[in-house]
């Protein structure tokens, strides 16, 4: 059964950026200790979603495209944002819940990836569409920037792991939205 599982990382404070985009907070740690748990979620993910701003960081980065010919829906009012060689990059706009269904049949049967952005994430969200949230919690504060989770839920998540992160002070929160 394909589900929307939000993967992202945030500061103690509850933010996944600063206010003007910059990841620089979150890039000085050491990713070694986090590629195992990494490789086990992408394994089971068939298709990604994100935001534009968050389309155009990965592009910027100058890494090649990381995620083969996944399908990969960007969430976009801009035109003409350009596409990795061999990438399967889909651009929509809109209402996000009208394109769920897509996105889904697009996963062939595997997970969905939010990647980032906290725009996309409440909008599934409000369309009762996000199935889990995994977060790891670094050891940092940021004061301010874009909110981890920016809607509102008031009815509780059930809490399924928490596991800390080798040596780095991190902890990988998994929270279940359906049960």
């Amino acid at each position: 059964m394909t589900r929307f599982r939000y993967y992202v990382a945030s500061s103690l404070d509850g933010f996944i950026a600063t206010e003007d985009d910059d990841l620089s907070w979150l890039l000085q740690f050491g990713f070694e200790q986090f590629q195992e748990s990494y490789d086990r979620f992408l394994a089971d993910v068939g298709a990604l979603v994100m935001g534009s701003t968050t389309y155009r960081w990965i592009l910027d980065e100058g890494e090649p495209w990381a995620y083969g010919s996944l399908p990969t829906w960007v969430l976009t009012s801009r035109a003409g944002l350009p596409v990795p060689d061999g990438a399967d990059v889909r651009f929509v706009g809109g209402a996000l819940p009208e394109v769920i269904p897509r996105i889904r049949e697009s996963a062939s049967g595997k997970d969905v990836w939010i990647v980032g952005g906290g725009p996309v994430v409440a909008q599934l969200g409000e369309a009762d569409a996000l199935d889990e949230l995994l977060i790891t919690v670094m050891p940092v504060t940021l004061g301010a920037g874009r909110p981890l989770l920016p809607w509102r839920r008031t009815k509780p998540m059930r809490l399924t792991s928490a596991t800390p992160m080798g040596d780095s002070g991190a902890v990988e929160l998994v929270y279940d939205l359906r049960g």
